[in-house]
């Protein structure tokens, strides 16, 4: 098969569009011939060196996909053959085929494409494990979405909203501001030109968000904390902004917050079936209802996987890029 892989770690230009090995499925695995397949933040960090796959994970880049289970591994039904199917993965989705556990697959939502469902369950799962198995965000809260523009941040506004929460979210351009109003967010942060800090007490008479979903990790870390209501919560899910910071551990008691770090590829795969279980459950009925929209900026040949991760590094993408081989 194609898939593609890469001559050293660096730039874009590291990722070349070669012939590998096909993937054979292990006891409780399916092949899934790829139809689509997200462009992740964590695949521009593997990228780089600097986010390796969890042991036994495949090596190719690509932490989800959708496509057609053409084969299964032993003790699985063969009547699951020709299903369509969208899935989180360890890594492997940059290929015509990936192996996939079967606890991580999900049937794809109606009113879906197939192609586009590619940039929907990294997103979904990301999101609904955060904001309500993490933070246990409730009716009435307020929620700070660091990055609204992007994959995880388009679809954290939208399900937000669906749990009832009030949304105010940052982003780095009226453009991207724009497209977070129309999916549901109230407060509109522009982080080149306002303090969200103050924004969101401002919007919050004084008492900031109950719960933050942030992507920038330690540059944001002490202004996150202050951002914080009593009883707050913060949920780290990126490292953009660098990995170490400092802590004032009294800032977070007086609030009685909680921070939380979390990452959905390192999961045991229990976990990643408990949660995609969950997501079928609870959020494709929101997309089915029109409520919870996938937001697919582009779709792209899997081969010009390098010029997609040059978008996203560039920001100029709003809402997930899809590659199809």
């Amino acid at each position: 098969m194609q898939a593609i892989t890469l001559t050293g770690h660096g730039g874009p230009e590291v990722m070349e569009w070669a012939k590998v090995p096909d993937p054979t499925p292990g006891p409780g695995e399916v092949i899934v011939e790829v139809a689509g397949a997200g462009v992740n933040r964590a695949d521009l960090l593997q990228r780089q060196g600097h986010y390796p796959p969890p042991p036994g994970a495949s090596e190719i880049l690509g932490l989800e996909c959708s496509g057609t289970i053409t084969n299964v591994g032993a003790a699985l039904p063969l009547d699951r053959i020709g299903e369509r199917v969208c899935a989180v993965l360890a890594g492997g989705g940059y290929a015509q085929k990936v192996a996939v556990p079967v606890g991580q697959l999900m049937s794809v939502p109606d009113g879906v494409s197939l192609v586009d469902a590619g940039g929907l369950a990294e997103v979904a799962c990301t999101v609904w494990s955060n904001l309500d198995m993490v933070a246990n965000l409730s009716e009435g809260e307020w929620l700070l979405i660091h990055g609204g523009g992007s994959g995880v941040g388009t679809m954290a506004i939208q399900v937000g909203r669906a749990l009832g929460a009030r949304i105010a979210v940052t982003a780095g351009s009226q453009a991207k501001l724009d497209r977070c109003a129309a999916l549901g967010a109230e407060v509109l942060i522009n982080y080149n030109e306002q303090d969200f800090v103050e924004v969101i007490k401002d919007a919050t008479g004084g008492r900031g968000a109950n719960v933050t979903l942030d992507n920038m990790g330690a540059a944001y870390l002490a202004r996150n904390v202050d951002a914080l209501a009593r009883d707050g919560r913060l949920v780290i899910i990126g490292m953009q902004g660098g990995v170490k910071a400092e802590l004032d551990i009294s800032a977070v008691l007086r609030k009685n917050a909680s921070i939380h770090a979390t990452s959905l590829r390192g999961r045991p795969a229990s976990e990643k079936a408990s949660i995609c279980a969950q997501v079928e459950r609870t959020v494709w009925p929101w997309i089915h209802a029109g409520v919870v929209t996938p937001v697919i900026d582009r779709v792209m040949p899997m081969a010009e996987a390098s010029d997609a991760h040059r978008l996203l590094d560039d920001g100029a993408v709003t809402g997930k890029v899809v590659l199809t081989p």
